[in-house]
């Protein structure tokens, strides 16, 4: 594996949630059971080891609060359900993972007729095609999701596009600026993707999300979030013909406690981070 050590904060995210779904794979009872993630974290381990660089320690950073494990994996669970429903409806869909990471969701989500599209940054990409090789019904696109060329090519018929943990770390203006893009580029085009409450973006709400992405999430300077909503039907104003089909939190999975539940009826609670699925309606 070629060793492009320079990855930018970002997106080592992705090195977060690999660890994630490596860790679930390996525990007793797992949720998303993502066995691939166990062989792309040795890859990487490997092919870095000799590399004494933050990206390094990024990755054979195993230790990650069992909290956060069971909050990605949740969620990850989720967006393949969501990506499956879908798909029971147009097999031939076309799906759009945006900010893929070194995430193998195409290998769990496959019908045998879909055609995916893994998106994320070069310093990512680069590294993903050397693990995951793109071929077939597979494709990999590596750019910007916020350069729209990569939208040529894709048959726009049926589409749904799904973007954990990505939206936030981007700014409004850049992320309505994709929605009609994709309004206008796509048929009635599905869209999920997480949403972080705007509250949390200014004042002692701020400073507390930062201490957590950067010291208990081991995440860089950039990883700030940027980017949120007051309430899961605000897009709906953005643009005629967005519509808001559902709403998801971690606290509705049913792989979570009795007590978590009853902690995630509180609005605020709740709302903090959550998941949003539209419709971008001509």
């Amino acid at each position: 594996m070629e060793r492009n050590t320079r990855i930018n904060d970002i997106s080592q995210t992705a090195f977060l949630t690999l660890q994630c779904h490596a860790m679930d794979a390996r525990s007793a009872h797992p949720v998303l059971n993502d066995r691939s993630a166990i062989q792309t974290l040795e890859k990487l381990k490997e092919a870095f080891g000799s590399v004494n660089t933050k990206l390094y320690r990024r990755i054979k950073h195993d230790k990650v609060r069992n909290s956060l494990v069971a909050h990605i994996v949740i969620r990850a669970k989720q967006y393949d359900d969501y990506i499956r429903d879908y798909l029971s409806r147009y097999p031939e869909a076309a799906v759009i993972n945006i900010g893929c990471g070194l995430d193998d969701r195409f290998s769990r989500i496959d019908n045998g007729s879909v055609a995916f599209y893994d998106l994320d940054l070069p310093d990512i990409m680069d590294m993903k095609k050397q693990i995951f090789p793109p071929g077939g019904r597979y494709r990999q696109i590596s750019q910007s999701v916020f350069s729209y060329d990569w939208m040529e090519g894709i048959d726009g018929t049926h589409v749904i596009l799904v973007a954990e943990g990505v939206f936030m770390y981007c700014e409004e203006k850049d992320v309505k600026a994709l929605f009609r893009q994709l309004q206008m580029k796509f048929r009635n085009p599905e869209i999920v993707f997480e949403a972080v409450n705007k509250k949390w973006l200014s004042g002692w709400r701020r400073k507390v999300m930062e201490i957590k992405l950067k010291k208990e999430m081991k995440l860089g300077e950039a990883t700030l979030f940027r980017f949120g909503i007051s309430d899961s039907d605000e897009i709906e104003t953005w643009e005629p013909g967005y519509r808001l089909l559902e709403e998801w939190s971690y606290f509705d999975s049913p792989n979570i406690s009795f007590l978590l539940k009853l902690f995630g009826q509180i609005g605020t609670v709740r709302k903090t981070q959550w998941t949003v699925r539209y419709v971008l309606e001509k």
